[in-house]
This record gives structure tokens, sequence and C-alpha cells, in this order.
């Protein structure tokens, strides 16, 4: 095994399947199932979850009344949805899973705590951070990193439905060729929007790796982790 200690980035979006918002039960059994194979290798997986798949029920009514900060804290909420729902399809396959917020809802999960969660990674646990970072301006991208520095993460893993980073839209130009590598300092320039540049800055400071790759790909997780090279590696050098 490559990586021990991992943290997975999910977009509320890829909770959707192909529906145009909400959760698609087929979908997060699946991802449930990739996340089973990871903690019975003995791997060590944390999650951060997005919020888009039903924040963007909000979009008219943001445009005319709800301003920036007011808008992230609703989509703060929506992770938290996020959160309770694949907790329920995690412990639908026998795995435990421990849901940690960065606001406090103490019927709902408990609070972010760097020492906690890694106390439930290394008992095989599996810990879902929500709410981002608690503040607005920051999105879920951010917070990934930011927890997968705090709970000492070998890699961070970014799911998406494209197989890595490309020098152009994949979906828009059959021409773009996929970059397998890239240094941070290349994303910046590139101004790669898969991830914000926020995220990709801290990650540089840290000296955190990241991993684009297809996470609707079954077995892709299973691959990464034993060392396979998929997706795209976003590192320092």
């Amino acid at each position: 095994m490559k990586y021990k200690r991992l943290l997975l980035k999910l977009s509320g979006e890829s909770l959707m399947g192909n529906s145009k918002f909400g959760l698609h039960s087929d979908r997060l059994t699946q991802y449930a199932e990739e996340v089973k194979k990871i903690v019975n290798m003995g791997g060590q997986l944390a999650i951060v979850i997005g919020g888009g798949n039903i924040f963007r029920g909000f979009s008219r009514i943001r445009e005319k009344a709800i301003n920036r900060i007011e808008g992230d804290y609703m989509g703060m909420l929506a992770t938290v949805i996020n959160g309770i729902a694949f907790q329920a399809y995690l412990e639908k396959v026998g795995i435990c899973a421990h849901i940690q917020t960065a606001i406090r809802m103490d019927q709902i999960a408990e609070p972010f705590g760097k020492n906690k969660a890694i106390y439930h990674l290394e008992r095989g646990r599996v810990v879902i951070f929500v709410a981002g970072t608690g503040n607005p301006y920051f999105t879920t991208d951010t917070a990934a990193v930011l927890r997968a520095i705090e709970i000492k993460a070998d890699v961070l893993l970014k799911g998406t439905r494209v197989d890595g980073i490309y020098t152009t839209d994949p979906e828009k130009n059959k021409f773009a060729r996929k970059l397998k590598n890239i240094s941070f300092d290349m994303a910046y320039k590139m101004k790669i929007k898969v991830m914000d540049q926020t995220a990709f800055i801290l990650g540089n400071e840290n000296n955190l790796p990241i991993i684009i790759f297809n996470i609707n790909k079954k077995g892709n997780l299973q691959k990464l982790i034993s060392g396979e090279k998929i997706g795209t590696l976003v590192s320092k050098n």
C-alpha cells in the first residue's frame, strides 16, 4: 500500500448521479463500496463532501436576496446533509463512520477535533468532515486540504468525473492532452479550475500531494492507494 492515510474529497455534484440535484442512491452505494475496499485493505480514510447538489436549488433566490456570507453558510449546511446521507450508506455496508463538523450541532455530529479524528482513523473508522472550514469565503476544496494537513494525511484524492487534469477541457476538446504529473506552480500558471487556487497554495506550502482522478470508475480508489498511476498528480516538484 503506497498511501496509508488518505483524505478523499467528493463534490456534492458527484452524489447526484444523472439527476439534476439531490442524492442518487446507486451512486452513494457505489462510493460506499469503494470506501469499504480501502478500509478492508487497512487504509485510514477521511472524507470531505461538498454541497453543490443541494445548494444549487437555491441559486435563483441567492441572486435576488441572499449575499455571499449567507449563501456560504447555506452551503455548509448542505454538506452536513450529504455527510449524514453518506454515513448511512457506509454503515449499510458495514463500515463505522463518524461525522465531525466545523459548526457545532451536537445532536447530529461531534465537533471537529484533529486528535479525535486521528483516534477514529487509527481504529479503522471513516471520518466525514462537514461544514467546510466553518467560515464563509472558503470552499470545501480548501477545507479538504486543511483537514488533510491537520490529520497528517499522506495524500489528498480529489474525485471528479474526469480522469485527471488536461491541457484544455476534455469534454469540449477531443484533442485535449492529459497531464500525468504537474507542479503546483504550473497549476497556478494554467489556472486549473478543478480545485481552487487557495487549495493549491495551501497544498504547496505544506507539501501535500494531490491526485485528481475519476471517482466514478470502479476500482480506481483501490488502485491509487496500491500505487498505480491513475489521474494527475499535483505536487511540489
